[in-house]
Formats: C-alpha cells, sequence, structure tokens
C-alpha cells in the first residue's frame, strides 16, 4: 500500500458509516461510505412480468411496420427460397437472447411458420472491429439450442471479401457492409436499447453501423471529428453525428425488422420493442430514458461508480467513468471499480499500446496526435480518447480505477490511480471480489479524507447502477 495512503486511512473510523451494496460483475459487495454519500439510483423500471408473452405480443404488433410474416410473403419470391439475415449483439452487450423467455426462438418460430427454411437462416454477429466469439460466448448469449440449430458468423470488419459496397454518406463515408447481410432477402436486426456516450442511445441503426461495416467506416464513426462534438454524448440524438451517420447508412442498406430490448440494472427486460428501424427504436429510446436519467442539484466533491456488467474490461469500463462526469465537480475525484473478467482484462493489443501513448501523453496530448495529417487510424484508438474526457475534468490523480484482475504492474500504462495502491502487496484474498472489495473500501476511505478537501467534509455521490445510469444537472 502507498504509504501516503496508508497514514490518511489508518486515522479513519468507519464504524459509523453506512453500507452501500456495489455490483461487480454478476456479483455484490458491500462497503462503507461517509454518512454523507448521496446515493443516486435510477427510477425503478418494472420488469415484464410474462416476458415471453410481451415478446410475442411485440412480434405480433410491431411498431410502424407490417408483421414479420408479411413482410417476407411480400418479398416477391417463393418463401422457401428466401435467405434470412439475423443480426445479433456480441458478449459486449446483455442482451436477453436465449432461452424461452429470449427473444431469438420466438424469432426463428415466426420465421419458420410462414414457411422460411431453417437452413437459409443465418445468424450474423455484429463484432463492429471487436474480437471474434468464442463457442462459450455464443452458447452464453444465444442458447445451445440456437447455437446447435442455425448457423452462426462473425463480421469480420477487415476482410473486404466479405463485404460489399453499399452506401455513400453525406459526410462523404463509402461503406462497405456485411456481405450475407446485404444479400439477405430478409434483413432483421436485434438488440438492446440503453444509454449510450457516443451516439446517445444503443441499438436499432448500430446494429448496421458501426456493427456489419469495415474498418474505414467505423474509423470515421468513431474519429475525433465525430466524438469531440459536443452533441455526441448520452441521450442526445438531434445534431449528434455518430447517430445520424448510422442512421443514414441503415436507411440505405433498408431493414426490414427489428426487434429489442430495455432492461434494469439486474438484466431483467423491462421491454420489448419490433417493427420499424426508425419507429420502433425512438419508441424503445423513450421509454428507456425516462428511467435512466438521475437529476442532480449540483455536482459532487467525490462520484463513486462501478463498470457492472459491460466493465468486462479497461476498455469497456471507460463508459461508466463518462457517465459519471455529470455528476463531479471540476478537479473533483472519481473512484470506479470493475470486474475486467475478459480473457484480456485490458483490452486488445492495439488498446494497450493506445493507452500507454495516452499515459505519456495526456489527454489534450493524444488528441494532437491522432489529428495529426500523418497520423494513421488505429483501432481501437477512441477508447483512451473518451478516457480523456473524465481525465480533463478531474486529472490523473483524481481518478481512483480498482481492478484487481489487471496486474499491477500494467499499470504503469493506465491513466489514474492504481487500486493496487490500496492493499498491501502481500496481503491474501480469497476471490477477485474480496480484493476489490478491499480495493474500493481503502479508495472510498481516503477519497472522504483526501488533502484536496483541506480537512473539509467533501459531498460524496454513488451511482449504484454504473454505466447504466446518467445523472443530469436539474439546471
Amino acid at each position: 500500500m502507498d504509504d501516503n495512503i496508508l497514514e490518511i486511512i489508518k486515522n479513519v473510523d468507519i464504524r459509523d458509516w453506512k453500507k452501500i451494496s456495489v455490483e461487480f460483475g454478476d456479483e455484490f459487495f458491500d462497503v462503507s461510505v461517509p454518512p454523507q454519500t448521496d446515493v443516486l439510483h435510477m427510477k425503478r423500471m418494472p420488469c415484464l412480468t410474462h416476458s415471453a408473452d410481451e415478446i410475442s405480443n411485440a412480434l405480433n404488433n410491431p411498431v410502424g411496420s407490417p408483421t414479420l410474416p408479411e413482410i417476407i410473403q411480400s418479398k416477391g419470391k417463393p418463401v422457401d427460397e428466401l435467405n434470412v439475415c439475423v443480426t445479433v449483439s456480441d458478449i459486449t452487450r446483455p442482451a436477453p437472447y436465449s432461452g424461452e423467455n429470449g427473444i431469438l426462438l420466438p424469432l426463428f418460430k415466426i420465421i419458420e411458420q410462414t414457411g422460411v427454411k431453417r437452413d437459409n437462416i443465418v445468424i450474423v454477429i455484429g463484432n463492429g472491429m471487436h474480437r471474434p466469439s468464442t463457442l462459450e460466448e455464443r452458447i452464453r448469449m444465444y442458447g445451445q439450442d440456437v447455437v446447435d440449430s442455425y448457423l452462426i458468423v462473425d463480421h469480420n470488419c477487415e476482410d473486404m471479401s466479405s463485404l460489399v459496397l453499399a452506401a455513400h454518406t453525406k459526410r462523404g463515408t463509402d461503406v462497405y457492409l456485411n456481405k450475407t447481410f446485404y444479400n439477405a432477402d430478409v434483413k432483421i436486426i436485434t438488440g438492446l436499447v440503453e444509454s449510450h456516450f457516443m451516439a446517445g442511445v444503443s441499438g436499432g441503426r448500430k446494429a448496421v453501423c458501426p456493427a456489419l461495416v469495415n474498418t474505414k467506416t467505423i474509423q470515421k464513426f468513431h474519429g475525433v471529428d465525430f466524438l469531440e462534438h459536443p452533441n455526441a454524448t448520452n441521450l442526445i440524438l438531434d445534431g449528434n453525428p455518430c447517430h445520424e451517420e448510422s442512421l443514414e447508412v441503415a436507411e440505405t442498406v433498408g431493414v426490414d425488422f427489428m426487434i429489442s430490448t430495455t432492461l434494469d440494472n439486474k438484466l431483467c427486460i423491462t421491454g420489448v420493442f419490433a417493427g420499424d428501424l426508425v419507429e420502433a427504436h425512438l419508441a424503445a429510446f423513450e421509454a428507456m430514458r425516462e428511467f435512466v436519467q438521475i437529476p442532480i442539484d449540483v455536482p459532487y466533491d467525490v462520484v463513486l461508480t462501478n463498470g457492472s456488467y459491460v466493465g468486462r474490461d479497461h476498455y469497456q469500463s471507460v463508459k461508466a467513468a463518462v457517465n459519471a462526469m455529470p455528476a463531479v465537480k471540476e478537479n473533483g475525484l472519481i473512484v470506479m471499480v470493475a470486474n475486467n473478467c475478459d480473457a484480456e482484462p485490458i483490452g486488445s493489443r492495439e488498446y494497450k499500446t493506445l493507452l500507454h501513448l495516452f499515459k505519456i501523453l495526456g489527454p489534450d496530448g493524444y488528441i494532437s496526435i491522432l489529428k495529426h495529417p500523418d497520423w494513421i487510424f488505429t483501432k481501437d484508438q477512441w477508447e483512451p480518447e473518451m478516457w480523456g474526457k473524465p481525465i480533463r475534468k478531474v486529472g490523473e490523480d483524481g481518478l481512483i480505477y480498482c481492478a484487481p484482475q489487471i496486474p499491477e504492474e500494467d499499470f504503469k500504462i493506465i491513466p489514474g490511480i492504481s487500486g493496487h495502491d490500496f492493499i498491501e502487496k502481500d496481503q491474501d484474498f480469497g476471490s477477485m471480489k474480496e480484493k476489490a472489495a478491499a480495493m474500493f473500501q481503502n479508495a472510498v476511505t481516503y477519497a472522504g479524507h483526501h488533502p484536496r478537501f483541506n480537512g473539509q467534509k467533501p459531498t460524496i455521490a454513488f451511482i449504484a447502477e454504473g454505466p447504466y445510469a446518467i445523472p443530469i444537472a436539474k439546471s
């Protein structure tokens, strides 16, 4: 443990502090926080009591669209000759696909009852630039029965032989699209609708772009001009270049039908929305937005948050840090914990290299490099750029990142203060959860008595739902 940190926390009595429950992947642990801590919760989104019935109802009563059987029968060729492509999310999105209460089996049942042959149905995983899926991930996400019964392929944004030129956007992007999806007679997209810190909201059109497009299109979507735009943020669609580019591509390519869900922070289905690409997606967005916003009067000195399900690696955990920004004061503190349980707990090789560059140059220096005319766009460059947003607000020493799976020596390339600084090097823990709890508890204790507050009690907030909640100032 860092000596300066130890000196501060060893004299703090936390016996009268209140307990909070902190999400750590699929689990929770308790920590004590100062009594003045405000716990910020999203509005309670009621879970569907009969999700299978609601999925069936949404498929049979689509928003702004004919029913799926009507769409299939309108294609002008024998139904048993039709090819159907269904896009799905990868492991980074907890969409409820599998089982009788998931969206895939009832979707496929309707398709096949209409007369489409099972052999003519293909599932394309919309990886974007993420790594290919594993068999274990496919079984976990889509269910053993789906994996055994249907052809499933990963999208490969770098394999130009698997892509076809499909659109030229108003912003000058030549878009190459997954050939299997493009050539399908019936194009169906699926996914999860939640807030998105670049595109405003996930799901819908994003299942096409960036999920199924070529590398250069994804680079444009994640480029500096798009991401540094003030409207490229949570819950904003109008004037958001990421949203507008994505929607233009999806509309140009043509999507016959979509089905998406909304979830609460425990991954319980709260809504099912099927039908037209635009209308059904906007219906899901409006339903979701009401619940994820958390009004706050003024920002706090210290904000505590967590990576939740999405924080499977450092790359994905940035969403929680960015979403915490509206709640924290300039030069405040963000303390976060994440269950970076992925095989690569930091991220890809490219991401680690870029993150190291960001660590050396700082947020503004990193942006300058990305804008340089000689810079060649590199896979995953956008996530260090997004880390720059909270770092600019609180400073590198204002972010404490607790992730027990990341080795201590690897924190030399990671911005912020390492959670390893808050535990003894030779301390033995029974599990990663216990180690994370110790890191986070000591970091919270330290933050509540940080020297930058000059002996005053800081105002503190805990964002219970981590990357899913959006604090918004009432003003």
